[in-house]
Parts: C-alpha cells; structure tokens; sequence
C-alpha cells in the first residue's frame, strides 16, 4: 500500500511540476503509511567466513566478503569504482555520492572483483547460505553485519551512519542497543574529577 501510494503521489507530483497539471502540488498532503520492516539479524565473521567456503561461485564469493568488511548494498558493491583506498558510488539510495573506505581484508577482494548479473550472486548466496545451514538470512544482512561490527567496536552512531550512507539517523539508530557499555561508562563518569584540571591545579 505504502509503494503505491508513493508510485500515485510520484506520478502526480511530475504531471504539476513537469507539464503545469494543476496551480499546486497535488501530493503535498498525501501521507504513506509506516511500516516496521527494519531486521536486526546479522552474521559474525565465523559465520561469514563459513557461507564463503560453501560459495562455488567466486564473484559472490568476492561479493560476500566485501559486504562484510564495507556496510555496502549489492547493488553498491556492483557499481562501486575503486578510487586508491575507497570505494567511490555518484549514485547511491539517498541520492547523494558516497566515498566508503576501504577495509584491508576488503581490499584484495576489491582488485579481482568483476560485475556480474545481480541475480547470479542472489542465487549463488542462498545455495551457500543454505549448505552452511544459515537459512533465514539475505544478503542484505551483511550490510547489518557490518554495521554491527562497528558498534559493537565502539564506532558512534555518527560515524556509522557516514559509512553506511544514512540520510535519516533514524536508520543508524536501530544498532543503538549495541552502545550500552559505552553509553554506561560515559554515565559513570558524571562527578568524577578531570585528571587534566587536576594537573593544572597543581602546576
């Protein structure tokens, strides 16, 4: 419901804006509704590692590999060009041009990666999703993976959602629950003395 409304509203939008239908936008008003679609299953690195050895396709595999050590869509990482260090997409989801960098363990996979039709990749990760005995996951949820990874690192949600490509920080916002002992040992320092003023007292 929520697509066709928006296909109804994008129609509607180019004939006022493209061809003067109408003196105003006649979708200004129209709302989509929301919904909760947002998947919080993502793969350790074992787990990654384990659906690569049972990948016979090495695009895909290549392809896995990227998507774990980058936060990068599918249709990112077949589009990406490779600028030194980085990967460099001019068209993204949010329509802005993103620089991801490169992670090293990425890196070799990125020099013999070739494009491939996007469904061979599709198939060829659910034959070795399923012979890893992971059945359940999608490819997309090694872009969770990665972004996981990063928090459970300490990355800040603002940085995370640079890598990731966020234009709301209301998506970067689900790997919150990732931050509880950072987020507990930034309270525990409420009341406690600055050793640095400290220092300045004493001099």
């Amino acid at each position: 419901m929520r697509n066709r409304i928006r296909y109804l509203t994008a129609a509607c939008r180019y004939g006022w804006k493209a061809h003067g239908m109408g003196e105003s936008d006649p979708a200004a008003r129209v709302t989509a509704p929301q919904v909760e679609n947002a998947r919080h299953q993502y793969l350790t690195r074992a787990q990654m590692l384990a659906v690569c050895r049972q990948c016979t396709n090495r695009t895909a595999r290549l392809a896995i590999r990227i998507a774990f050590y980058s936060g990068m869509r599918l249709g990112e990482i077949l589009r990406a060009e490779v600028s030194g260090q980085a990967w460099v997409l001019r068209d993204t989801k949010n329509g802005n041009p993103r620089i991801v960098p490169m992670h090293p363990r990425a890196a070799v996979c990125a020099r013999a990666f070739e494009p491939c039709p996007k469904i061979t990749i599709q198939r060829a990760w659910e034959r070795a999703r399923d012979r890893a005995d992971m059945h359940g996951f999608h490819f997309h949820d090694l872009r969770h993976s990665a972004a996981t990874e990063m928090a459970n690192a300490g990355v800040d949600l603002f940085t995370l959602g640079r890598v990731l490509g966020h234009k709301d920080q209301r998506s970067t916002q689900r790997y919150a629950h990732h931050y509880i002992d950072t987020l507990a040992a930034a309270v525990g320092k409420i009341g406690q003395k600055n050793p640095h003023h400290l220092q300045k007292k004493a001099a």
